[in-house]
């Protein structure tokens, strides 16, 4: 049950920042990625839409991934960043039996 909850843990730290649910929303979103991705979104394309510097973005990022949301993939000498579909279905599902 312990490692149950401290997963819970995580996954709530990382979507209780309001910058990383905006993040969330926008991976969400299709058609959006400037490097002609169905979804998801580069780094820049982040930085750009929400008004972050660039290490501020990596941060967010980067706690996202550790809690399983968000996935990343070198493509060229681009980051690109898509949602974790499963693991958010799993998280609302969880959220839902609280």
């Amino acid at each position: 049950m312990k490692a149950a909850t401290d997963k819970l843990s995580v996954l709530l730290r990382a979507v209780a920042d309001p910058n990383r649910r905006e993040i969330l929303r926008l991976l969400g979103k299709k058609g959006q990625c400037s490097i002609g991705r169905a979804t998801g979104l580069c780094a820049a394309d982040v930085e750009t839409r929400i008004k972050l510097a660039q290490p501020t973005v990596s941060h967010h990022m980067r706690v996202l991934m550790d809690a399983g949301l968000v996935e990343a993939e070198k493509v060229g000498t681009w980051m690109w960043y898509h949602r974790n579909e499963a693991a958010i279905k799993k998280l609302h599902r969880i959220l839902g039996e609280l």
